[in-house]
């Protein structure tokens, strides 16, 4: 591979045509805000405001990051354009810059082409063995938003030694400060195979730590409302992550590539429908969380369909007509069978009945059309019948009175939970009202369940599910009934799982989302953490995971590992004050009961810090939360207090592990845990 080039008239050429980049883009967000959003009337013109406002903010321009980071030179043959007036069989060359967003000129013409593009795909996937027709990949090195070198790679030249690509590598190791950034520079090919996967085609990526699954996942997102934006307009992609400090983390991610309408929220918001004032002992969120819950949930709501015992009398004119008991089960059961959930079913009932009543009156020579029909399902008798047979639900009172009765309890559970199963998930004492109810998201879940089983849940065109393996039957229920009909991209790692009820494997976790054709992809290359972090790491997957293997890490770099004994406050602050004149971000991570003390040690003696979404150079992380996030240097704090702190407690050492990019100094007085000496 070629030299860094850094000063030289090529370099200035592709400076100069960022600078017209950067004003053809500024130029097609001015038209956009010039445009006259004037629609039909009130509603549309509002919606074309919309539009045209997300449009024009999906064209701002980001003056720290270069609007091209590659170019390919393309040879282009001939024969395949018939009409093309060179002579057959000729070549000649293209030349693409590829960036985060198509920009064009003032006659249409591509300046920059999109990354997801079909043309840009040859930039990630090209090598010497399949060259995808290209004489040239070029890279370039950046510095807040400026080329600074570029790198060339020449794929037909047999004397060009194949050696990795230094600006490749700069920028895979380049610290990391602030929210995760994108990787559309970096993307390697297989994590670009299944950013591509079509719109229709479920994958679940089983990725360990610092293989970017997270960022597949959101370049994937990024793809499909790219690829398939007509689809997608209705109802768009859904992105779930475990808690909003790592949403945090990831919101950038997608604006950054000019997607802005992507909606982003956690499991919890995804079921908020009542409101939390408790947490479920992990005993009883265990049992709520299963999935022989939804039975029971699904025979608390059918049972309020009662048998029919008398028939329907629908007084109309001088005569009264009669819908014979029998005949009235046979509709319930229709409807039931339909699979339309219980509030579609009880709206259908009085129109069957009504139509019913219609045969017997043309039967009997009266003139009927629809009108008729639609006044007999409306009339008092056929509403009074249809309400005592069939009787409305609320899905929020329905399950507090379910878990607040025990023989309720009882009759929808009898064959599915045990006697002491059900003493687990009923509350202490029963609710008075759904307002004051002891709600745990345990309890928000069930509610989601019950609210599917009466109607149905809006969809989506597409779901991507981060760490998924954390995940209870039950909450998996819910993001599947969300896309019910699409298709879902499920990242996670099994030995991450630090929940009681984690995932024990991948067709298990797919099943409770309806996704059991879900492609699986394994990610093995690490890119993100240092090969001294991951054989530390990997000591503990012998006794948490023992099918997955570590990542193969790819980087030059083996990073820093330090194991300090410190028995006193002042010998840890001095280990912390250390790790932060390092260059990049500092994240201090321990067990939740010691980060207050922690904080208060830091106060002490001085060091500035700031807690999960601060943004901060150095930032104080609760153990439980730590789960999806990096940081150039980690500095952990008595790791055997982080695997006291719960059941899987050493599955969550692993999580906490392996956050590091560059170093990791683990500080402790008790003694480290087995697996780690």
């Amino acid at each position: 591979m070629a030299a860094v080039h850094t000063n030289d008239d090529a370099l200035a050429d592709e400076r100069a045509l960022m600078r017209q980049a950067r004003e053809h883009l500024r130029a097609m967000r001015e038209r956009t805000l010039s445009l006259n959003a004037q629609g039909g009337d009130r509603v549309s013109t509002e919606y074309l405001k919309a539009s045209l406002h997300r449009r024009a903010k999906a064209l701002e321009d980001d003056p720290g990051l270069p609007l091209f980071f590659g170019r390919i030179d393309r040879l282009r043959n001939h024969d395949d354009v018939p009409d093309d007036t060179s002579s057959p069989g000729a070549t000649t060359l293209e030349t693409f810059h590829i960036g985060r967003r198509h920009v064009m000129d003032d006659a249409g013409d591509p300046v920059v082409i999109d990354w997801r593009a079909d043309v840009s795909r040859a930039f990630y996937q090209a090598t010497r063995r399949d060259p995808h027709q290209l004489t040239l990949r070029r890279r370039f090195g950046f510095s807040a938003g400026e080329l600074t070198s570029f790198e060339d790679e020449h794929l037909l030249d047999p004397a060009e030694p194949d050696t990795a690509s230094r600006i490749l590598t700069e920028e895979i190791e380049r610290p990391r400060v602030g929210p995760m950034r994108d990787i559309v520079a970096t993307i390697q090919p297989e994590q670009d195979d299944v950013v591509r996967l079509p719109l229709d085609r479920s994958v679940c990526v089983q990725g360990a730590p610092g293989t970017g699954k997270t960022a597949v996942g959101l370049h994937r997102a990024a793809y499909l409302l790219h690829t398939y934006r007509s689809r997608l307009a209705r109802n768009g992609v859904l992105v779930i992550g475990p808690n909003r400090a790592f949403l945090h983390y990831i919101a950038q991610v997608l604006p950054t590539l000019g997607e802005v309408d992507v909606r982003q929220m956690t499991i919890a918001e995804l079921v908020d429908g009542v409101p939390i004032r408790a947490e479920s002992e992990p005993r009883a969120a265990a049992v709520k969380g299963d999935a022989r819950m939804a039975d029971v949930i699904r025979r608390a709501v059918w049972d309020h369909v009662g048998e029919p015992s008398e028939a329907l009398l629908v007084p109309r004119g001088t005569r009264t007509w009669r819908v014979p008991a029998h005949e009235v089960r046979d509709a319930i059961n229709s409807l039931r069978d339909r699979g339309d959930g219980y509030a579609t079913g009880r709206a259908l009932l009085p129109q069957r009945l009504a139509h019913r009543i219609l045969l017997r009156m043309e039967a009997s020579g009266d003139i009927t059309d629809d009108r008729v029909q639609s006044a007999v399902a409306r009339s008092q008798p056929t509403k009074q019948y249809v309400n005592a047979l069939w009787p409305a639900l609320d899905p929020v009172k329905l399950v507090m009175r379910l878990l607040s009765d025990a023989d309720l309890l009882a009759r929808a559970a009898d064959g599915v939970l045990s006697p002491d199963e059900q003493k687990l998930v009923l509350w202490p004492r029963p609710a008075r009202g759904p307002k004051s109810a002891p709600w745990s998201h345990a309890d928000a879940v069930l509610v989601d369940e019950a609210r599917g089983v009466v109607e149905r849940s809006s969809g989506v065109g597409h779901v991507v599910l981060d760490e998924a393996q954390d995940l209870s039957p039950m909450e998996l229920r819910a993001v599947g009934r969300r896309a019910a009909g699409a298709s879902v991209t499920v990242l996670g790692d099994i030995a991450q799982g630090t929940t009681p009820w984690a995932t024990p494997s991948w067709p298990e976790a797919l099943s409770h989302l309806s996704q059991p054709d879900t492609h699986l992809e394994v990610l093995r290359k690490g890119y993100r953490v240092p090969a001294s972090v991951v054989e530390l790491a990997a000591r503990l997957l012998p006794s948490i995971a023992p099918g997955i293997e570590p990542p193969e890490p790819v980087r030059s770099n083996r990073g820093l590992l330090s194991v300090v004994a410190a028995g006193h406050d002042d010998e840890s602050a001095a280990v912390i004050r250390e790790v932060t004149e390092r260059e990049g971000s500092v994240g201090i991570i321990a067990a939740d009961s010691m980060v207050d003390h922690l904080a208060a040690l830091l106060d002490a003696t001085g060091i500035a810090f700031g807690r999960l979404e601060d943004d901060a150079p150095l930032t104080l992380v609760p153990a439980t939360l730590a789960k999806g996030l990096e940081f150039d240097h980690v500095v952990i704090i008595e790791p055997a207090r982080i695997v006291a702190a719960e059941a899987n407690g050493l599955r969550r050492l692993y999580v906490v592990l392996t956050r590091a990019v560059s170093s990791l100094t683990v500080v402790h007085a008790e003694p480290l845990p087995v697996e780690l000496r």
